[in-house]
């Protein structure tokens, strides 16, 4: 199990930095030598190597990508996106009134960020400015979550389908698709809260996390974007899927935040990995140096205690196969 936070910098030989305009600690990668390595791994095929604590104090991060050499996340309840380099050095590059989540890049180099709680997909102009990209409020049927973005510039965004914290019936909620310049479509319909999700290096496959319906489902990419073919990945048992990351064999890492881990699933559902935390696992994305670093987002919940207790926490940990594909 992951040892406590005061746990780790006690061991640790230099204290973490705190950034002065938002509170979050960060701190560089620390090798403990002799360390037990942290892993629980259940086959011989995947190992992970000793986990850090590369950032902690945040209020509930979520949609973690790794792009041109750094590290992008989203801070729900400080409405902040923030990069955090692999020196150690974060900064808010964003601020989303509406609560931001899934991150994504332009072929051009512009960041695209969803606003959840207006059901909007944001575009941030080279001059810093945020403007709208997409309305998703035809499509979304309550907040809006992830999104990835594939090397074309096509967005697919995914919504909770209904008031989850409310009375009402729970339902299926249908998948947008954003075209590079604004235009919106329904692109799968009635998924059990579609959530996280990649494209396969060819970008002919799209998988995605079903939260509530505990699996991962596929579907064929069209050139014009449209999907088809629509076919379960993995049942996933036990576990729900919140944000995936796609490595070179072909495996996907799903964090899963009701069951406190996070686990490297093959189509199928063969589990060949599972690394547990001491809290919920809610986000992942292979980046760092071969993209062989899996980023994880990790706090004890959302909503308002979230908000209060600011105990988030963004993990890291050596993997041997690196990420592939979207995002």
């Amino acid at each position: 199990m992951l040892r406590s936070v005061v746990e780790f910098f006690a061991e640790a030989q230099e204290l973490p930095r705190r950034d002065s305009r938002s509170g979050v600690h960060c701190r560089q990668r620390v090798t403990r030598g002799g360390a037990r390595p942290w892993r629980l791994a259940l086959s011989s095929e995947q190992e992970v190597s000793n986990m850090d604590t590369i950032a902690a104090g945040l209020s509930f991060p979520e949609g973690p990508r790794w792009h041109a050499g750094a590290l992008y996340f989203s801070d729900f309840y400080t409405q902040s996106v923030h990069r955090l380099t692999p020196e150690g050095v974060l900064t808010t590059v964003a601020v989303v009134e509406r609560q931001p989540s899934g991150l994504g890049w332009l072929p051009d180099g512009r960041l695209l960020v969803v606003s959840m709680l207006d059901r909007r997909v944001l575009r941030q102009e080279p001059d810093g400015t945020l403007v709208e990209h997409a309305d998703l409020s035809a499509v979304a049927t309550w907040h809006c979550n992830d999104m990835v973005v594939d090397g074309t510039g096509r967005a697919y965004v995914g919504n909770f389908g209904f008031d989850t914290h409310g009375e009402a019936e729970p339902r299926g909620a249908d998948l947008s698709c954003v075209l590079p310049d604004g235009q919106v479509s329904v692109a799968a319909r009635d998924l059990q809260f579609p959530n996280g999700t990649v494209v396969t290096p060819d970008g002919q496959t799209l998988v995605i996390g079903e939260t509530r319906g505990r699996c991962l489902t596929a579907f064929d990419i069209a050139p014009d974007g449209t999907l088809s073919g629509r076919r379960e990945w993995a049942d996933l048992g036990r576990h729900f899927p919140d944000g995936i990351a796609l490595d070179a064999e072909g495996a996907i890492w799903v964090a899963d935040p009701r069951n406190n881990c996070v686990i490297r699933v093959h189509e199928g559902g063969h589990i060949s990995a599972r690394f547990d935390l001491d809290r919920g696992a809610y986000a992942c994305a292979l980046g760092g140096e071969e993209r062989r670093t899996l980023y994880v987002c990790a706090a004890t919940g959302s909503g308002e205690h979230a908000r209060q207790r600011r105990d988030g926490q963004i993990l890291a940990f050596r993997v041997d196969v690196p990420g592939a594909g979207w995002p």
